[in-house]
């Protein structure tokens, strides 16, 4: 097995200045925007679609993302609710919802990886306005403020800041170096992955892994180690990985939330992938790179395999 993942592009800086003391002063409307709705993304060939000014579509919400170099960027939520769905965008372009984007973007490098943190960010932030369009003290309707960071209630003057709910994820081994991969309930057929899960009030990240290990399979995991974190906008996370080992290896789990649970040595996921038994987490995601490395390497689908075959 490798060591942490230093290399990860979640564990560097963010690409984009956020530029947080801007947020009041920035020109919003002569800002080059992004699109965002419904948790997609106006995108083309696996890159973001910037729109200048004067061509942005009616807008519902502007949010300022930050500065890039000497210009400003904002993410835009269209009034139409078909605008690059029903038709093509502004020329083509469609909109591309984030976990397919995260997948798309991997081919462009450091390009892809600034494109999908400007996504997540307008993802996550539009879809915290969509889902908070009153104050949770009083119940009147609260207005947008600080570059659409902040919704603020005119009638009880409290402000309301976006919130990050922290999530574990854990990629588990026992004595001969097999990894744990489960199916949950509410997953796609065959679709397998680590045990994750939210973390409670009152517990830390690593009481979390514990609990949720121990409630999802029955095992009591030991020597935890952080590997590293992603933002997880599916609406509003960030997925926090650990590895950890077990002694015990008799799973149990409850037959709802987590329907199947198995470890598996390298040619074992192999051949199960192959033969399309098992399908491992989506490229772009935590739990693949997580995945890959205790494999060493990449773990090759069915349908790339024919693809460069």
């Amino acid at each position: 097995m490798g060591g942490v993942i230093h290399d990860s592009a979640h564990a560097r800086p963010l690409k984009i200045d956020r530029a947080a003391d801007c947020r009041t002063t920035a020109d919003l409307a002569a800002a080059d925007a992004v699109v965002a709705f419904a948790g997609s993304v106006l995108a083309l060939d696996g890159r973001l679609v910037e729109i200048a000014p004067a061509e942005r579509p009616p807008t519902s919400l502007v949010i300022y993302l930050g500065r890039e170099h000497d210009r400003d960027l904002v993410a835009v939520v269209p009034q139409d609710p078909s605008f690059g769905t029903a038709h093509d965008g502004i020329g083509g372009e469609r909109m591309v919802g984030l976990r397919e984007f995260f997948q798309l973007s991997q081919v462009h490098g450091e390009a892809g990886q600034r494109d999908s943190e400007l996504a997540a960010t307008a993802v996550a932030i539009s879809t915290w306005h969509a889902n908070h369009p009153r104050c949770a003290v009083c119940g009147e309707p609260t207005e947008p403020s600080m570059g659409g960071w902040v919704r603020r209630c005119a009638a009880c003057d409290k402000e309301h800041y976006p919130r990050t709910d922290p999530a574990v994820i854990v990629a588990i081994t026992d004595p001969e170096d097999r990894l744990l991969l489960a199916h949950a309930g509410y997953w796609s057929a065959r679709r397998f992955s680590h045990l994750a899960g939210y973390v409670e009030p009152g517990e830390s990240l690593e009481q979390a892994v514990h609990r949720e290990v121990f409630e999802e399979a029955g095992l009591r995991v030991r020597d935890l180690e952080y590997v590293g974190s992603q933002p997880w906008p599916f609406p509003a996370s960030v997925m926090v990985g650990y590895r950890a080992q077990v002694d015990d290896v008799a799973i149990t789990v409850d037959g709802e939330e987590i329907t199947e649970a198995r470890f598996f040595t390298r040619d074992e996921l192999t051949a199960a992938v192959a033969e399309g038994s098992v399908i491992v987490a989506p490229q772009g995601s935590i739990a693949r790179r997580m995945l890959e490395e205790w494999y060493g390497g990449e773990v090759v689908e069915p349908s790339r395999a024919t693809a460069s075959g």
